[in-house]
């Protein structure tokens, strides 16, 4: 490829981010009143969100139905040209329709459109033309107009679609903060995976799969050799009737040893750590994770109320996906 077609094309990409990135930069001067009134109509509402949409649009309503219901606010996608055959049977009484559209005169949404209003649920129109017959029937407008679209043709949708994606993202974080949603909420909507895990798991467990490697204070050096080599974490606790003095890790045993001093009378407090870093059980584990990284260290020793309680290791955080 000769280097001034390639120049050409990185100049169309950044054109069209440039293009895009105005478009959401206009978006600001459109959060008005009839924005927060359309959060109120859907946090006050006691049934879904119903939002429908035809062509692209249809697509960035479904995306806005995931970020809804991830969020805690309960919708539904319903496409404009199903709605008119029969699938319109969906809308319950309660229930919010939002209309995602931007010329707003679509056919399909002109015949939508007087259903939804006969059966009187509140109407909100996300649209690129507020004087098109959907602003015009709608309670609640919000306004996605765009200057231009990133295609050099002004046709296909593309400023105007990323303009409708960010307005429902503007629109859930707002259902979220007026909630009160926290990370204990989204939690529960998202158990499974790496996300999950890391809202969820916590360092309880995790160390109850482990070894519990321990020693006491006036244990011989071969001892402590021992009990780390045994339990592969790295490590062993020292301890007394179940209280954490302190720490031995393999670090201790090397500095230990570059010493040169004699060792058939070295015990396991005469090269403990007794300051060891320490976590609670009911830590995230991705707290633990962060301690680690923060210390550059690969095992945190559990403990509670001085009690010694075991040991979470790096290997444990990459096992669960959490690195």
């Amino acid at each position: 490829m000769e280097s001034g077609t390639l120049l050409n094309i990185k100049q169309v990409g950044l054109r069209t981010i440039q293009l895009e990135a105005e478009a959401i930069s206009g978006l600001q001067k459109l959060v008005d009143d009839e924005f927060g009134k359309a959060v109120r109509t859907i946090s006050d509402g006691t049934g879904r969100v119903v939002i429908s949409g035809i062509g692209k649009s249809a697509i960035i309503a479904q995306k806005i139905v995931a970020t809804l219901n991830s969020t805690g606010t309960p919708s539904i996608f319903l496409h404009a040209a199903d709605a008119i055959h029969g699938d319109i049977g969906m809308i319950q009484q309660n229930d919010v329709v939002l209309v995602v559209s931007k010329s707003g005169e679509s056919p399909e949404i002109k015949v939508l459109v007087p259903l939804v209003k006969n059966f009187g649920n509140a109407l909100i129109a996300m649209v690129g033309n507020v004087s098109s017959y959907l602003a015009r029937q709608s309670d609640i407008v919000l306004n996605t107009t765009v200057d231009q679209e990133a295609c050099p043709n002004n046709l296909a949708p593309t400023s105007s679609t990323t303009a409708q994606l960010v307005m429902g993202d503007a629109l859930a974080v707002a259902l979220m903060e007026l909630k009160g949603f926290g990370s204990d909420d989204f939690a529960k909507f998202h158990p499974g995976g790496t996300l999950g895990k890391k809202l969820y798991l916590r360092v309880a467990d995790l160390y109850i799969q482990n070894d519990k490697p321990s020693v006491t204070p006036d244990e011989s050096l071969k001892n402590v050799i021992v009990e780390i080599s045994k339990n592969r974490l790295g490590a062993t606790a020292v301890a007394d009737s179940g209280k954490l003095l302190g720490v031995v890790t393999d670090g201790d045993l090397r500095r230990m040893l570059e010493k040169n001093e004699p060792l058939d009378k070295v015990t396991a407090k005469d090269i403990m750590s007794v300051k060891p870093k320490t976590i609670l059980p009911e830590a995230l584990a991705i707290d633990a994770l962060d301690l680690m990284r923060k210390h550059d260290i690969t095992q945190l020793v559990v403990a509670s109320g001085g009690n010694y309680l075991g040991f979470i290791h790096l290997h444990d955080l990459v096992r669960e996906g959490l690195i």
